[in-house]
């Protein structure tokens, strides 16, 4: 119901805005949801998500259907409330304020002077799940992705940690994807991946304000996280 809930008040918002006005959103949001913080946040993050992927798909100037598919991976949005979220979509492409103006005001979610913040890691890996649907990261979507790290106050090596985990497979460097050294030893690893697994349990990012239906890109995030572990133990056992 939680969901559901979500998209109807956001229905309600988009109905109100026009084509230069999408990021007075937020704002609106935060005032009309000062009394419940917890469905403020994940409606904030809906938004987040739409609108930059929306900038995000300007950036190679084409959308394909499996980015399309991509993003209904990450929503499951009602029938009778896919015109108001295709409207802020196509609304959010159209508006004047550059990507920047939404990152900021989502970096917002957050507080000032936090850096790596999970939950803006939870929207940036959302991104890159989009970025990554039509088979590899263009370079404009790269550095467009690079940039919202940047004011996310994502600082680089976490931000090469994310881009490992989109982009792992048979010739990855599985250490950078758990953000450790390739020297040490295996042990701390262990210990490591196990605090990184915990960290992304599924019910982590539900408990940070993210929309149930955001549990598929958890999902893919701990499938990165344990192929590079089981990556790393088969060179230990063949050493």
């Amino acid at each position: 119901m939680a969901a559901m809930s979500i998209w109807f008040r956001l229905g309600d918002f988009v109905s109100r805005v026009s084509s230069t006005a999408v990021t007075s959103l937020v704002e609106s949001i935060r005032s009309i949801f000062a009394t419940n913080p917890e469905l403020r946040q994940r409606v904030a993050f809906s938004v987040a998500m739409i609108a930059l992927s929306a900038k995000m798909a300007k950036a190679d100037g084409v959308v394909t259907q499996r980015e399309v598919a991509a993003f209904q991976e990450i929503f499951e949005i009602p029938d009778e409330e896919a015109r108001n979220v295709s409207r802020l979509y196509n609304l959010a492409k159209q508006d004047i304020a550059g990507f920047d103006a939404y990152a900021r005001q989502m970096a917002a979610l957050c507080g000032s002077g936090k850096p790596n913040c999970a939950l803006l890691e939870d929207i940036l890996d959302g991104l890159f799940h989009i970025a990554k649907a039509d088979g590899y990261i263009h370079e404009r979507e790269l550095t467009l992705l690079a940039e919202v790290a940047s004011i996310f106050e994502i600082d680089g090596l976490h931000f090469e940690r994310i881009l490992a985990r989109h982009t792992f497979g048979a010739e990855s460097d599985p250490y950078r994807v758990l953000g450790v050294p390739s020297d040490m030893p295996f042990s701390e690893i262990r210990r490591a991946y196990r605090r990184i697994v915990a960290e992304n349990h599924p019910d982590k990012l539900i408990g940070r304000g993210v929309p149930e239906e955001f549990v598929a890109i958890a999902t893919t995030r701990l499938a990165a996280i344990n192929a590079a572990f089981e990556m790393i133990e088969r060179r230990q056992v063949h050493a």
